[in-house]
């Protein structure tokens, strides 16, 4: 995979055992907005960890779509906040991913008790030249990123609707990027997060030779996920070397949950998840790839 700039993002391609370069200097690809009414997407679980969920934006064929990572945290601060420092101040962990966000020089956020997370934030994080498609994911990606932390840390009710209120330098009413208005609550719109995505294992992991287990999430528990695994044959060529499918498993509305192992020797691979039509084949825009590598 090769690594993308800010606003320009591979195509990521994709496609059954049977055996998600150099930076481009375009600007963001034109998007429209999306005419589906938010909806109340399903929330991260509490979880005890060191890791915190954060959202970057990704594309697979023609779509622009919201991917999660975990990331690892230290110490006692405020997650909503941690992961809101590092959705807009690092990079992800997948090259395919990018933020649209620039650090802030202050960032705050805290919870009201129905479940209103307010994010005070400084007019520097929006130093970007966005379209409005790319604004709409680039407001998603913050609403997204600070509910789930909030969700996933058990500082909120992850069973009732949860909205966001962003704020700049305390003020309402703000236009982000020029193109969305702020002040008002916010909730997550289903229409914008990937319909596939893995989860484990994150991008240029190293694991050990044997039996690798690989897991993911699909919007859809109904389709089939196919799977395909390819090794770097040194040559900077990748040979196709296993493919499968698997069931998502989930209750009915909630996202579903992929699982499967391959037993693989030491080498550099790319796994590749899609899901299935009706028919079994691969449907294109659904893709999400991982780069690993065995040892």
């Amino acid at each position: 995979m090769a690594v993308p700039a800010m606003f320009a993002v591979l195509f990521l391609t994709g496609c059954i055992a049977n055996g998600e370069g150099a930076p481009a200097t375009s600007g963001p690809p034109s998007l429209t907005v999306q005419d589906a009414p938010a909806s109340n997407a399903p929330l991260e679980t509490t979880q005890a960890s060191t890791k915190i969920p954060v959202y970057w934006i990704g594309r697979s064929k023609e779509e622009v779509y919201l991917y999660r990572e975990f990331r690892d945290i230290s110490g006692d601060g405020n997650p909503v906040t941690t992961a809101l420092r590092i959705m807009m101040a690092q990079k992800p962990l997948d090259h395919d991913f990018f933020t649209p966000w620039q650090e802030p020089a202050s960032l705050a956020t805290s919870i009201s008790g129905k479940n209103v997370i307010t994010v005070d934030i400084s007019r520097d994080a929006f130093n970007s030249n966005l379209d409005a498609g790319m604004a709409q994911r680039a407001i998603q990606q913050l609403v997204y990123t600070a509910t789930a932390a909030a969700s996933s840390s058990g500082l909120i009710n992850s069973g009732q609707q949860i909205q966001v209120v962003i704020l700049v330098d305390g003020h309402k009413d703000y236009m982000a990027f020029g193109q969305v208005q702020l002040g008002q609550p916010m909730a997550r719109d289903a229409s914008l997060v990937a319909p596939l995505w893995i989860i484990d294992p994150q991008e240029d992991t190293s694991l050990p030779a044997g039996a690798v287990k690989f897991n993911g999430r699909s919007t859809d528990g109904s389709k089939p996920v196919n799977w395909q695994i390819l090794q770097d044959t040194g040559k900077g060529e990748k040979a196709s070397l296993l493919t499968g499918q698997v069931k998502a498993t989930g209750e009915p509305g909630q996202y579903g949950v992929f699982t499967f192992s391959a037993t693989l020797k030491p080498g550099k691979y790319e796994l590749r998840v899609s899901q299935a039509d009706d028919a079994g084949k691969t449907i294109e825009a659904t893709t999400d790839t991982r780069l690993f590598s065995v040892g």
